[in-house]
C-alpha cells in the first residue's frame, strides 16, 4: 500500500503518537476515538489489540471512504497485572514502586483499518518491549511522581521523560515504549493489500 495515495487518521490524542507519526514523516489526521476503553480479552497482548481495534472502529465509522485509520493502546505488564494509567499520585506512586527495581514488559496494540467503498480492511499487530528499571528510593518515586509527568501514561511513566534517569536498558523497541511501534506499523502498511 503506498500511504501518500490515502488520507491517513491517527484515532489517538496522545503527543508522543503523533510525534512518532511526524518523526517517520507520515501525514495525518488527527480523530480520536470516542469509544470507552474496557477490556474484554485475557493476556495483556489480546488487550492491547482489542483496545486498538476498539478505537480504530470506532472512528473508521466515521471518515471517507479510503481512509486508513490507526488505532493503538499501550499497557504496562508486571507480575501478569496491567498497569493503565494511574488515577492519583498514590496510584501512581504504587505502581512506580511496583516497577523500581526489576524487569517488566511494556505492550503496544496496532488496528489498522482501510475504510474503502467495498468494506474495510482490517490488520493487528501486537509489540511486547522488556524495560528493567534501576532500584529507586522512596524519595525518587516521590520527586519523579511530584514532576506530574507520571498522570497520562501507561504504568505511571514515560521513558522519554523524566524517568529516563531510572531505565537500565530495554529488550525491543524504544518506540514501542513512548506508545507507537512505528518502523513496525510502517513494514505493516507497505504490505497491506487494498
Amino acid at each position: 500500500m503506498n500511504i501518500s495515495n490515502y488520507k491517513v487518521i491517527l484515532a489517538s490524542n496522545s503527543p508522543r503518537r503523533r510525534d512518532l507519526l511526524s518523526q517517520v514523516g507520515i501525514e495525518y489526521e488527527v480523530i480520536p476515538s470516542e469509544c470507552q476503553e474496557i477490556i474484554r480479552a485475557t493476556t495483556p497482548e489480546k488487550a492491547v489489540i482489542q483496545l486498538a481495534l476498539d478505537k480504530a472502529a470506532d472512528v473508521a465509522a466515521k471518515v471517507p471512504y479510503n481512509s486508513l485509520v490507526i488505532g493503538a493502546d499501550t499497557v504496562v505488564v508486571a507480575d501478569g497485572m496491567i498497569l493503565g494509567k494511574p488515577a492519583d499520585k498514590s496510584t501512581a506512586a504504587g505502581m512506580i514502586d511496583r516497577l523500581q527495581g526489576r524487569q517488566h514488559s511494556v505492550y503496544t496494540g496496532v488496528a489498522l483499518i482501510f475504510h474503502g467503498a467495498d468494506g474495510d480492511i482490517v490488520k493487528n499487530f501486537a509489540c511486547e518491549t522488556k524495560v528493567y528499571v534501576y532500584d529507586m528510593t522512596k524519595e525518587q518515586i516521590e520527586a519523579y511522581i511530584d514532576t506530574g509527568e507520571c498522570m497520562d501514561k501507561a504504568g505511571a511513566y514515560g521513558i522519554q521523560g523524566r524517568f529516563a534517569a531510572y531505565v537500565e536498558k530495554i529488550d525491543g523497541d524504544y518506540n514501542n515504549v513512548v506508545g507507537l511501534p512505528v518502523s513496525r506499523l510502517i513494514h505493516e502498511i507497505d504490505n497491506m493489500e487494498v
